[in-house]
């Protein structure tokens, strides 16, 4: 390697550690399509893989750039950056997808679950409804009816009135035929 090119990547690399937006330029218009080639074989021809790849080798060479004195110690540092980056690339997909792997094999099998429990939830209401004397199994019925509202729903209702009171300003009874659907008394 001449002494000219040592020094212009001794220079260049010093002007980047002091934040020359020149010397980033110029590192750029030099070394942008030399990396991305490199990444193209790295990444086995995936385009998109390999410009993701440059543009996190790229942000860690401003992250960590130091003076380098020679051309072959600096390729050879932004290849290990741009390797990288093809390497943690690589493990954040296979992360992502592994994830949305279990997420969707978590799902499926709470899908099946709630299935499962949904059938025997109905085998047991068919079971203890048919253990039920027919006067009782009568929505009508009064018994039923005051056993199972009981009083607190009753005052639910009182509440729910007075929500409506305050909401619209109006009394339940003013609203019923505007209401889409009936307010309990």
């Amino acid at each position: 390697m001449p002494d000219g090119e040592r020094t212009d990547i001794a220079a260049l690399t010093g002007r980047m550690t002091a934040g020359d937006e020149d010397a980033y330029r110029m590192f750029h218009e030099l070394y942008f399509q030399r990396l991305l080639r490199y990444l193209l074989i790295v990444t086995g021809g995936r385009e998109e893989a390999a410009r993701e790849a440059l543009q996190l080798a790229l942000l860690r060479v401003v992250r960590h750039i130091r003076r380098f004195d020679a051309e072959a110690a600096f390729w050879s540092w932004l290849t290990v950056l741009a390797r990288s980056a093809v390497v943690d690339e690589e493990r954040k997909r296979h992360r992502y997808l592994a994830f949305l792997d279990r997420f969707f094999r978590r799902e499926q099998i709470e899908a099946a679950t709630n299935v499962e429990a949904d059938g025997r939830l109905q085998e047991l209401l068919t079971a203890n409804l048919d253990t039920l004397p027919w006067e009782e199994r009568d929505p009508d019925s009064t018994e039923i009816l005051r056993t199972r509202v009981g009083e607190g729903n009753r005052r639910r209702r009182g509440r729910n009135r007075e929500v409506h009171r305050i909401a619209t300003g109006a009394h339940p009874e003013e609203i019923e035929g505007r209401h889409p659907y009936p307010i309990e008394p």
